[in-house]
């Protein structure tokens, strides 16, 4: 290593200390700046020295564990959606205490994170989260089953996306695919033409979709806070797209007039995109997440 790259991997720091007042380890780079909640080992802030605004949004009224935090990016693991019965929805990775097994600084300054449930919740399934925080986020939920039997999961990364003003952004990657929507109860596929937008005739003002097939290269777009977040995602074929919406935002104690500071883009194995996992086998769930300039060349 260079002397000038080891000053820079020296300079990274990983700590416990609070975030919003929530108990987190916080990594420190000369590139970046990220918060991990202790409880359900949850990033809950990212933020590039390039960023001027934090890449996550984070819920000023989020509830205190062990109650699910609202913001960042929740691990729904090992399903994703309700759960059958008294099950919370989206799984019990969200709402269980976490511990950092390992850490270290990269050549290129970023830091390598691994983390897992300091008691893993679902017997004869393993789930370990590798989090690089630096210039680039890269996120990977990786899940073996360590049982004898073969198992199903679903999942997401469900990253909430901190926007100037969700009526004014747009997404892309998402046209000629096929979406279910959660509003007509996943009853029939529907098809997206063009950039995604909230003020979708068909049904304005809101948005809870799981779009099939996908190719896992996204582009957020957003004019107010002058970036696009380019969203790519491997070891799913699914992604969620949520808000609320003015109604539905006010209905939730913990969103409010907030609905309109966020979008959720939720990189998943959700509906007919689901996991099978034979004894011994590894499933990996990554989003790499890199911030742009509006109108550049990626």
């Amino acid at each position: 290593m260079s002397t000038a790259l080891a000053g820079i991997a020296s300079a990274a720091a990983v700590g416990e200390g609070i975030h919003a007042g929530i108990d987190c380890w916080i990594v420190e780079t000369p590139f970046a700046y990220a918060a991990i909640s202790t409880w359900g080992g949850q990033l809950l802030s990212w933020r590039p020295a390039t960023a001027a605004q934090d890449v996550l949004w984070l819920s000023p009224q989020a509830k205190s564990p062990p109650a699910a935090l609202r913001g960042g990016v929740p691990l729904c693991w090992p399903w994703f959606g309700s759960g059958e019965g008294d099950l919370p929805a989206h799984g019990l990775a969200r709402t269980r205490a976490w511990r950092l097994d390992a850490w270290q600084a990269e050549d290129d300054g970023s830091v390598a994170l691994a983390l897992r449930p300091a008691v893993q919740p679902v017997p004869g399934l393993e789930v370990i989260q590798h989090l690089r925080i630096g210039s680039v986020l890269q996120q990977t939920l990786e899940t073996r089953n360590s049982g004898d039997v073969p198992l199903a999961i679903t999942q997401a990364l469900h990253s909430y996306f901190r926007v100037g003003d969700v009526a004014r952004v747009e997404v892309d990657g998402l046209d000629g695919h096929d979406y279910l929507d959660r509003y007509e109860g996943y009853a029939v596929a529907r098809h997206q033409r063009g950039a995604w937008r909230l003020d979708d005739p068909r049904d304005p003002g809101r948005s809870d979709r799981v779009y099939l097939g996908t190719g896992g290269r996204y582009r957020l777009r957003d004019p107010l806070l002058s970036r696009r977040l380019a969203i790519t995602s491997a070891g799913s074929h699914s992604l969620v797209v949520w808000n609320p919406g003015e109604a539905g935002g006010r209905a939730m104690d913990d969103v409010g007039d907030g609905w309109r500071d966020y979008l959720c883009l939720e990189v998943a194995n959700a509906a007919t995109d689901r996991v099978q996992l034979a004894p011994g086998t590894t499933h990996r769930l990554s989003q790499r997440v890199e911030v742009l300039a509006l109108d550049g060349i990626d």
